[in-house]
């Protein structure tokens, strides 16, 4: 990327524009996300303590179990761009509608396995004896609203593909406005306890997928689309989906292992970890704005065969990616004096976390052009190579994670092998970014 030759100003505006309208919006609906899970903590919060240890538990499986399905929106997002760029906006809804499909079978398969193996789950994850009967009570009915949030991941894919972004921005900032209402009404006004946080969580969630449905269903039926399942296309979403499934479960698996090692260090350092991580996670959400826009941007390039506005737009993405980058990680070293204290008054725990927070802030840029060219490979359909990569990025840093331990390190060396972990991911999609192997114009990859 870095031969090509010089770009017009007036097409890095007109990529600049377009960048904005979609990750701007996107933003808002990531960040509106997190936001249902502390509407609930803070609902359930003066219930007792033995109710907010049972929501943490479940609720941490089952966001987990709803992430590990995110390709449901990456693969749709891409597939349906490709058409879109290509013109045929009925094809785009039709896989549109195999996605969601997908998802909402899926979600039947996720309640078969839930609903029965509930408090064996919750045991597994350590559940005290007094958190135990609430986590397995919130886990069984708010995996009733799987399928929902698997059609809304679907849906969004969806929306995204056709480059519309706010809707869906909409439909996360009702969604949550709904929960904590419901929630209120239902924990206390009905006295249901944590089952009615459950219980608003669910029908919050079928309320979104509700309105995600209403919208698809009216493009179809617009462009000429069925809404009948196609076995060829459910299988089709599947196969596109399942590299992405295995990129998402190493990404898993990294965050996973430097949290045990975390663990391993001790009660001020796993303390300073999740503080860290808490704010990690937060920063992602900005950098995958951008990624998202680069979904849908370039699969829509690839569907028009425009393989040079393809490169263009990648490498203006990029820029963008380093500048967020670079913002993010000043905002961090300015903010880190306020930002420490609103989670821990212990100064072991302050002491411990800031040298693995300016780690963090320092590789900001490398986070920024990771979650770009991330978004561009899965705009293109690349999901072999980025399932590829992550595995080879996971064997890489988990030795270098395990072995913190093992040679005295604490939790910045940690964060040290987290920023070995990035800048692999970087190399790995910069080469192939690179060597134009990702570009593959036409409806279909």
């Amino acid at each position: 990327m870095s031969q090509a030759p010089a770009i017009p100003k007036a097409t890095w505006r007109r990529h600049d524009r377009e960048i904005v309208a979609l990750a701007v919006p996107a933003f808002g609906a990531l960040v509106a996300e997190p936001l249902f899970v502390m509407a609930d903590s803070a609902i359930v919060g003066h219930l007792g303590t033995a109710q907010l240890a049972g929501l943490g538990i479940a609720s941490a499986l089952l966001t987990t179990a709803v992430s590990v399905f995110v390709f449901l929106a990456y693969a749709t997002t891409a597939a349906v761009a490709r058409r879109v760029g290509a013109g045929d906006l009925q094809a785009a809804v039709r896989q549109g509608m195999d996605g969601i499909w997908l998802a909402l079978l899926l979600g039947a398969v996720v309640i078969a396995f839930v609903l029965p193996l509930a408090p064996g789950i919750v045991d597994v994850f350590g559940a005290s004896a007094t958190a135990a009967p609430y986590a397995t009570t919130y886990l069984r009915i708010s995996s009733l609203g799987i399928p929902a949030m698997l059609v809304v991941l679907a849906a969004t894919g969806v929306l995204r593909g056709l480059q519309d972004t706010r809707t869906p921005l909409y439909v996360a900032v009702a969604g949550f406005i709904a929960n904590a209402g419901l929630n209120a009404a239902l924990v206390y006004g009905a006295g249901l306890g944590i089952a009615g946080s459950a219980w608003g969580t669910v029908i919050a969630q079928c309320g979104m997928a509700a309105v995600y449905l209403t919208v698809v269903v009216r493009g179809a039926r617009r462009y000429g689309a069925s809404l009948r399942p196609d076995t060829a296309g459910i299988r089709a979403s599947a196969q596109a989906g399942a590299p992405l499934l295995v990129r998402t479960l190493s990404l898993r698996a990294i965050l996973m292992i430097a949290t045990a090692v975390a663990a391993r260090l001790g009660d001020a350092d796993i303390a300073a970890h999740q503080i860290v991580l808490s704010l990690w996670s937060l920063l992602a959400f900005a950098l995958d704005a951008i990624a998202i826009a680069g979904q849908a941007v370039i699969g829509r390039c690839l569907g028009a065969d425009d393989a040079v506005g393809a490169r263009e737009a990648c490498r203006r993405m990029v820029h963008w990616g380093i500048a967020t980058g670079v913002v993010l990680g000043l905002l961090v070293i300015a903010a880190r004096p306020l930002f420490l204290p609103l989670f821990t008054g212990d100064p072991t725990v302050k002491d411990t976390a800031l040298p693995a927070l300016l780690i963090v802030a320092f590789s900001q840029p490398i986070s920024g052009v990771v979650f770009v060219l991330d978004g561009v490979l899965m705009g293109a359909g690349d999901g072999r190579y980025l399932a590829g990569a992550m595995v080879l990025t996971l064997a890489i840093f988990a030795p270098a994670a395990l072995l913190v331990p093992a040679f005295g390190g604490g939790l910045t060396a940690l964060w040290g092998a987290m920023t070995l972990m990035m800048t692999v991911r970087m190399l790995t999609l910069w080469l192939r970014a690179r060597s134009g192997r990702w570009i593959v114009t036409g409806a279909t990859r």
